[in-house]
């Protein structure tokens, strides 16, 4: 028999995807789950945040318990796009959008499973650890909202971020941190009929330098990316300028550290070579975090999947979320699956079932 009313979770979980939440306008689904937990019995405070980051707020909730420790759990309330007016289908056990959208389960999933699992255990009479909400805005491109959390609220020494996919039983030990690289390549306009020889060509300055770079995958913990390139005016135009934006993640950050350095060498050995300008900014998006196996809360988190018949494994991604942001704030944390797949795409899609798995995983943990 189930731990958890699988009826009111999918239901829950329904409700909150057809609340429109891209990322920036989160306000709707935040006062949403603002009145929800007010109503299960939460401490809720409301964090403002800046205006250009969400039209709502992060949102930090407290339930005090009677056993032993507490745990803060967080997940992050925005969609990426197109995100709005889903139309959620269920067929044979799966759950997805009519396909125009994505579904959402990336992060409302784990926010169902969690306010699931307080359910029944306050249903249920069951004692419990003291639970700490930390939900975020505008995690999507950039974990804004986990790096403007107020840390102060939180009491908890750990933390679970339900915010990561494949199967259930899946926990996110180490993940890479990740430098942003923005270059302008500032050339030289000239006629490209009358007197090319006289410009500088931003292109050609870039494609040298690119030509010249380790990209893609580096190593097997390092890779780094060119993802966004605009400039020109006219095809009867030396172009004078281009913009670039890159990337580049590793888990170990000496790694790191080199790939950037290595990237921003090549950029200026080339800008030097043509005459060029360049104008280049880098910025530290997140850092790595790695969380050994012997770690205590990986290994109570284990614990809580086998009592459920799930067999629990420690992975690394190379993918970036709030639990980098929180780990590099001193708060222990690690991600676990929800069993969301194909996330930001329309294709996305989550079974009932799995979506059972962790919402009783989390009833377990909570009341042992």
């Amino acid at each position: 028999m189930s731990k958890i009313n699988q009826d009111r979770l999918i239901q829950h979980f329904l409700d909150l995807i057809k609340i429109n939440s891209e990322s920036i306008n989160e306000k709707a689904i935040a006062e949403t789950l603002a009145e929800q937990l007010g109503q299960m019995g939460f401490e809720v405070k409301q964090l403002a945040v800046p205006a250009e980051i969400s039209n709502g707020f992060n949102l930090y909730a407290k339930l005090v318990g009677t056993l032993d420790g507490s745990i803060a759990l967080s997940c992050h309330m925005d969609t990426v796009a197109p995100g709005n007016d889903i139309k959620p289908v269920i067929e044979d056990g799966v759950i997805r959008s009519s396909g125009d959208t994505i579904l959402g389960g990336d992060d409302k999933s784990g926010i169902a499973a969690i306010m699931e699992a307080v359910r029944a255990i306050l249903e249920q009479g069951l004692p419990h650890k003291t639970i700490e909400l930390a939900f975020t805005v505008h995690e999507e491109g950039g974990l804004h909202g986990s790096k403007l959390f107020e840390m102060e609220h939180i009491e908890s020494n750990e933390c679970i971020v339900l915010d990561s996919g494949g199967e259930i039983g899946t926990i996110i030990t180490v993940a890479p941190g990740q430098q942003n690289i923005k270059v302008t390549v500032n050339g030289k306009p000239a006629h490209a009929g009358l007197a090319p020889e006289e410009g500088i060509n931003a292109l050609t300055v870039a494609a040298d330098a690119i030509s010249q770079m380790k990209l893609s995958r580096i190593d097997s913990e390092t890779t780094a990316n060119i993802g966004v390139v605009s400039g020109g005016q006219a095809t009867n135009v030396v172009m004078p300028s281009l913009k670039l934006e890159a990337e580049a993640r590793s888990l170990c950050d000496d790694k790191l550290a080199a790939q950037v350095d290595h990237m921003i060498s090549t950029f200026e050995a080339a800008a030097q070579k043509h005459g060029a300008v360049l104008e280049i900014d880098t910025k530290r998006a997140y850092n790595a975090y790695q969380i050994a196996d012997s770690d205590p809360l990986v290994q109570r988190v284990m614990a809580a999947f086998e009592a459920n018949g799930v067999v629990p494994q420690t992975q690394s991604t190379g993918g970036g979320s709030d639990a980098n942001i929180f780990n590099g704030k001193g708060l222990k944390t690690i991600n676990l699956s929800t069993g969301m797949a194909k996330v930001h795409t329309c294709e996305e899609y989550i079974t009932v079932a799995d979506m059972v798995k962790i919402t009783e995983f989390m009833h377990t943990y909570l009341s042992r």
